[in-house]
């Protein structure tokens, strides 16, 4: 059951990001993008990386190959379940009001936002072996995030784009930005304490839970 739960985390995330990496170069493209343009807009959603590590951790879990070792990390399967919920409460309370997509696109939306969240959530909690992590494992885990926003804020300084309105200098000012991100990592921090103090407390199961 553990393997099938691996299994199916890795094929719905990776149906999932397909199907909207399609749509949405198909959509960019008609809109006058080039193709490296659209793919460039697609990979900037901190929702697409997130669950493209998702994807890359259950491929850790199946395959042996070394250049996967990083997903196979405790601290950063942890720091994923911090991230995948901020990434469901965020999109749910602050974006999922801001627009309206439809069809193939709506499916995409639920998808990447709400189910690759619960199944790598379940997956963490019942497949993931616990015990290793500390508290002093937290700051590490805000390098990816953190890597993410100086790209954002970099190329939106350049190109005045960027991908989620609470990063947008260019119309909210530096300073509401920053408010922004310092709530964002306060929010983070938090995740990642919970994820650390759970991952202690799911190392104390009894063998036959685990």
């Amino acid at each position: 059951m553990k393997r099938l739960v691996t299994v199916g985390g890795l094929g719905v995330g990776i149906i999932a990001l397909c199907v909207q990496l399609f749509l949405t170069i198909s959509s960019r493209l008609v809109n006058g993008d080039n193709l490296l343009d659209a793919f460039v807009f697609f990979i900037s959603f901190f929702t697409i990386l997130t669950n493209l590590a998702l994807v890359l951790i259950y491929a850790s879990a199946l395959f042996k190959g070394r250049w996967l070792d990083g997903f196979r990390r405790d601290g950063v399967r942890a720091m994923m379940a911090g991230i995948m919920t901020l990434v469901m409460i965020f999109y749910h309370f602050m974006l999922a009001q801001t627009w309206n997509p439809q069809g193939w696109f709506k499916v995409c939306d639920i998808a990447l936002h709400y189910v690759t969240p619960v199944i790598y959530l379940v997956w963490w909690v019942w497949v993931q072996p616990h015990g290793a992590l500390r508290f002093r494992d937290i700051p590490a885990m805000f390098i990816p995030a953190a890597i993410y926003v100086a790209y954002v804020m970099i190329r939106g300084a350049i190109t005045t784009i960027y991908p989620y309105a609470v990063f947008d200098a260019h119309t909210l000012g530096y300073e509401a930005v920053a408010i922004n991100v310092v709530g964002l990592i306060v929010f983070a921090g938090i995740l990642f304490a919970v994820a650390v103090w759970a991952d202690k407390v799911l190392s104390r199961r009894p063998p036959q839970m685990r």
